[in-house]
């Protein structure tokens, strides 16, 4: 393999200010991986690496590297499934996938599955160590038995739709209750974002947010980490300690084994607990609060999880809403992270044309809002004007710029005079809106910004039957 040949003065400058991130390149060419370790290391960072995927697992069980390098063809396992899996697993690294047989529909499933990037073989030099920068600021470094603690300082869950709106009024509710909760969602729909907000309207925000991702922990720790240990009469204080007047978050609870099932079910039950080989009772102080992207009720009845500990957790449940039930908040999603990326990672700034808002609007986003950061992640490095037209959109979404007998019948209504072409217009536009929300004139009012009678009104005139359109 070859890398283009380009300066990188700079970006070598600013590698060296780094304290040393860590990188690990899965690839099973050997002449890659001692290449691109060779360059990585001269850029300042710690470089391991992997043949396969068998190897690169047997390094993320012992550490978390800030950023993982990932060939998608290897022998044994390739990377998409390698990608899918650290993913589900809760694994916090950006992914930057390479290839030298990439396809646009592999790179969007790559994106679509949470990669930061895709980048083809053979490698620019340039392009590849600015993508480095830029997920290395994107991530932090967090081994696998870690957690995240801090005095959180997130806002509130983005979006104005009746969706989201009654979301908010219900964690405020709930906030202010002592009662483990369950939140439950698709993966990439705000989970964490949720419980974030949790802890910010509840008496305890001045005090630790603890998050822990079971799903990186070892089960034959994971006790240990939660409740603490003693040894030679030396306490550890576990994750729950730790939390003390605080709230402690478990994540992908799903994934917990189920002798801790049971130690958790008795500290739910009983508020006290000890730590490991200790003799000393212990109150548990902190607010519970259990994450989920599976189904537990499934689990329950596969006996993979306790049906007591579930009524445990489920007291006050709540449930976040997939993307694609509340599209009517993807602008406003978008111009959000615009901010965040412009601010905090200084990308170039870009807005999204009203045609790019208007399919977006309409995307179904099975990756949900993590598919959303992602793509307004890469249409703000991968660009160059100042606006993101819809052919880029289409692209990225892993679709043809649409060429269609709709763009040929919207140059035909250039000949007609302008209010029959507008009525034209119109027809197609609220006739599509009908059709992708079931025929509900109520949103579609939302989504045209149209008052309900007003529109009822224009359905009428122009011949438009909104009962007749979601029997279709």
């Amino acid at each position: 393999m070859q890398l283009h040949n380009a300066s990188s003065q700079s970006i070598h400058h600013s590698a060296h200010t780094r304290q040393s991130p860590a990188i690990l390149v899965v690839d099973d060419e050997p002449d890659i991986r001692n290449l691109i370790q060779e360059i990585l290391e001269d850029e300042g960072y710690q470089v391991s690496t992997a043949e396969d995927g068998k190897s690169a697992r047997q390094i993320l069980q012992n550490d978390q590297p800030d950023l993982i390098l990932l060939d998608i063809w290897m022998p044994d396992v390739d990377g998409i499934t390698l990608l899918k899996e650290w993913v589900e697993a809760g694994a916090l690294a950006p992914v930057v996938m390479m290839s030298g047989h990439g396809t646009v529909e592999t790179a969007v499933e790559a994106t679509r599955l949470g990669a930061f990037d895709f980048v083809e073989k053979p490698l620019s030099l340039t392009k590849l160590l600015l993508i480095i920068e830029n997920a290395l600021q994107k991530g932090s470094k967090q081994k696998a038995s870690d957690t995240q603690t801090a005095k959180v300082g997130v806002s509130e869950p983005v979006g104005r739709s009746a969706a989201m709106q009654q979301l908010r009024e219900q964690v405020q509710r709930l906030a202010m209750h002592e009662t483990p909760i369950l939140i439950t969602g698709e993966s990439g729909s705000g989970i964490n974002v949720i419980a974030h907000y949790l802890h910010l309207c509840s008496p305890h925000k001045e005090n630790k947010f603890i998050e822990i991702n079971i799903a990186s922990l070892d089960p034959e720790q994971a006790a240990r980490e939660i409740f603490g240990y003693e040894d030679n009469e030396q306490a550890h204080l576990g994750l729950l300690e730790q939390a003390s007047g605080g709230t402690v978050l478990f994540n992908d609870i799903s994934e917990m084994d189920l002798t801790t099932q049971a130690k958790l079910l008795a500290v739910l039950e009983t508020k006290k607990y000890y730590r490991i080989n200790g003799n000393q009772q212990l109150d548990l102080n902190a607010r519970v609060v259990a994450a989920s992207h599976r189904q537990l009720e499934k689990l329950v009845t596969e006996k993979k999880f306790r049906q007591d500990l579930y009524y445990q957790l489920n007291v006050l449940p709540i449930q976040v809403p997939a993307l694609r039930q509340h599209r009517e908040d993807v602008p406003e999603l978008l111009n959000y992270y615009i901010s965040v990326y412009v601010d905090q990672e200084k990308l170039p700034y870009r807005k999204f044309s009203m045609a790019a808002q208007n399919r977006l609007r309409n995307y179904t986003w099975p990756g949900n809002i993590r598919e959303l950061m992602n793509l307004v992640q890469r249409l703000l490095i991968t660009g160059s004007s100042d606006e993101i037209s819809l052919e880029e959109v289409e692209l990225c979404l892993g679709e043809q710029p649409s060429t269609s007998a709709k763009s040929a019948s919207a140059k035909a209504s250039y000949e007609l005079p302008l209010r029959e072409a507008r009525e034209m217009f119109e027809r197609d536009y609220l006739e599509f809106q009908l059709r992708q929300n079931n025929g509900s004139v109520g949103k579609v009012a939302q989504i045209a910004g149209l008052e309900r009678t007003h529109l009822y009104r224009k359905l009428r005139s122009l011949g438009i039957d909104p009962k007749s359109i979601s029997q279709e």
